[in-house]
């Protein structure tokens, strides 16, 4: 008789993370972005201000 090796299951798979992690995730992304544009307006007023 020929053994065979154990059967090993494949690991179940985690569930997807919670949609309150991505919503935290999604709101540091906007304000990261609008903290981005914000100080890129400002850079650009004072540019024009000083080279005035």
């Amino acid at each position: 008789m020929i053994e065979r090796g154990l059967n090993v299951m494949p690991a179940k798979r985690k569930p997807p993370t919670l949609q309150q992690k991505k919503d935290e995730v999604n709101k540091k992304a906007v304000m990261w972005v609008g903290v981005s544009v914000f100080l890129l307006i400002l850079v650009v007023v004072l540019l024009l201000i000083l080279t005035n």
